[in-house]
Parts: structure tokens; sequence; C-alpha cells
């Protein structure tokens, strides 16, 4: 159970980094193709989704693991901040681009701007929550940040 833990902990640890250098990639001008940014992008998301998927089941375990909650917890906050730059023009919906991301991303960029960073204050308030190790808080901010997500989805994403 250890090993798969450290696993998990390294394996989010690396998604965030390639995360991280494709956003940089982007930032500075050097833009991969748009099907390596959706696929950044997605990966992204899964892992966030994998990270909380991961925090919940420790607070459903008898014992939590206060360290296995924090690096959840990072990892959804790391994965946050690098996600709203893996929208760039020409990454939306198009003909040959495969993608749920709706043309509202790009359409009404401030709202979409604005959602993403309500997603990193959340996640942010969820590494400092989990370091307090108070399971029941720890399992109200969870619940928190998923609501933030899910508000992104509605608006943000097609449920194709």
């Amino acid at each position: 159970m250890l090993r798969l833990r450290t696993f998990k902990t390294v394996s989010l640890a690396a998604c965030a980094l390639c995360a991280t250098i494709v956003a940089g990639s982007l930032a500075a001008g050097a833009g991969p193709s748009t099907d390596a940014v959706i696929a950044t992008r997605v990966d992204g998301f899964k892992k966030m989704g994998g990270a909380m998927k991961a925090l919940n089941d420790e607070l459903k375990s008898d014992a939590p693991v206060k360290a296995t909650m924090v690096a959840a917890a990072q990892m959804i906050a790391e994965t946050a901040r690098a996600q709203g730059k893996l929208f760039p023009a020409g990454s939306g919906p198009a003909p040959g681009v495969k993608t749920n991301a709706l043309p509202i991303i790009w359409t009404d960029r401030a709202t979409f701007d604005a959602q993403m960073a309500k997603l990193v204050t959340a996640a942010d308030t969820l590494v400092a929550v989990a370091n307090s190790g108070d399971a029941a808080a720890i399992g109200a901010q969870a619940k928190a940040t998923g609501a933030v997500c899910g508000g992104c989805h509605r608006q943000f994403r097609s449920n194709t």
C-alpha cells in the first residue's frame, strides 16, 4: 500500500511538471501543436480527478494518511495553476480538432479566467486545510473544490 501511494505521489508530480513545461512553452511562444496542448490539458484534468479520488479514498479509510492527502491536494493545486494556460487560441472546437472544450472559453475569456482563478484559490485552500490533518475540514474543502470544478464543467465543457 505504501509503494502504491508513493508511486501515485511521484506520478502526480511528474504529470504536473509536464503540464508546467507545456504551459511555459505556450507562454514563451514556442507553442506545441494543438493536439499536444489538448492532450496535456486533458491529462491534467484527469490527474486532478485522480488526485481528488485519492484524497476522498483516504478520507473514507479508517486511518487517513495525512501525507497522502497533502500530496493529493498539492497535485490538484499545482495542476490547477497550469490548466488555464492550456487553452490558447486555436485549441478550441474546430474542424479536425477533437476537444470537449466549448467555444465560450474563447468568446468569454474573462469569465473562464475568473473560474480558473476560483479553482486555484479553492485548490490552494485545500492544500492549507490538508496540512491541518483535520479530516472533517479536509472533506468539506474537498467538496467545495469539487463544486468549483463542477461549475466549470457545466459552463465550459461539452458532455459528449
